[in-house]
């Protein structure tokens, strides 16, 4: 989730136009991405949920041991402190770069067993992301602000998601998320019965938190992850702030994992920012031991 603050100046409307002039200089994000997951054998997808037409990239073994699904942020809602952008497709898009970072070193280990019974990745793009708008005519500005977290947002992911559970129908099913789509990722695991970890980076799980620490508006028409944390407290959990976001402040994240309970682990990173490069360090921090699982006790403390 980005909050951009800009100075009130009279230059602010020009400061504005010049910043969607450069965006339409970055090129397609969608080719761009395209080109990130071809490159690692990720295929795009559409899903029809009904209301919305998501955008899904997916790198799948049959009956798989682990399904692990990335969840993209917000994206890019905002142009400006008060102009809405007309389309929140990220440009970077840090969920997808997280979940090529994971194919990476999955590929690098790859061993005859894994190869036959590893992992298989989805990364699930929010609604109005990267899907012509064409083909989602219920798509519009509130998606992508106040009702970015609404009930059929959540619907809609989990209509997607359920559809893959079917079609691999894997052994366990993972859910990450980047910023925005960690609040997700956990209001998606507060609907399901089959969800067997939960990880966020930079994740928003209280948006009223952290709306009132930004002085900007609320979101009453958002549901908010940690009104159901304790419905997800029994899930294994990690949650990684970095200690320099100005985002999410790391406190915020330390009050979920407090409400969560003692399957919820805060791991603060050094040196990282909200969109600083995780991708760069994700195999190390996916590795690190969930709690209420068998690998926990060796690693001692849920709280860093």
């Amino acid at each position: 989730m980005r909050l951009p603050f800009l100075p009130q100046l009279p230059y602010r409307n020009l400061l504005a136009s010049l910043a969607i002039l450069l965006a339409g200089c970055a090129g397609n994000p969608l080719q761009h991405a395209d080109g990130l997951a071809s490159g690692a054998a990720f295929q795009r997808e559409e899903i029809d949920t009904g209301r919305f037409v998501l955008t899904t990239y997916v790198k799948a073994r049959p009956a798989p041991a682990v399904l692990r699904v990335y969840i993209e942020g917000d994206g890019r809602a905002w142009l400006s402190r008060t102009q809405v952008s007309p389309d929140p497709t990220p440009h970077e898009a840090m969920g997808l770069q997280l979940a090529l970072s994971d194919a990476r070193a999955d590929t690098a280990t790859d061993t005859a067993t894994d190869a036959a019974n590893g992992t298989a990745l989805l990364y699930l793009a929010r609604p109005c992301q990267f899907t012509p708008m064409a083909r989602n005519p219920a798509c519009g500005p509130a998606y992508w602000t106040g009702l970015r977290y609404a009930p059929e947002v959540v619907d809609a992911m989990n209509q997607a998601l359920s559809q893959y559970v079917a079609r691999f129908k894997p052994a366990r099913l993972e859910l990450v998320g980047y910023s925005g789509g960690g609040a997700i990722a956990v209001l998606l695991a507060a609907r399901r019965q089959d969800v067997s970890a939960i990880r966020t980076i930079a994740g928003n799980l209280d948006h009223v938190a952290v709306n009132r620490w930004h002085q900007v508006s609320q979101m009453p028409g958002s549901l908010n992850p940690i009104d159901v944390a304790q419905r997800v407290r029994t899930i294994p959990q990690r949650h990684f702030s970095g200690a320099d976001d100005r985002v999410v402040p790391t406190a915020i994240t330390r009050d979920f994992v407090a409400r969560t309970g003692s399957c919820a682990a805060l791991q603060v990173v050094p040196g990282m920012a909200h969109e600083s490069d995780w991708p760069a360090i994700w195999p190390g921090l996916l590795h690190q031991p969930l709690p209420c699982t068998s690998h926990t006790a060796a690693a001692g403390g849920k709280t860093q």
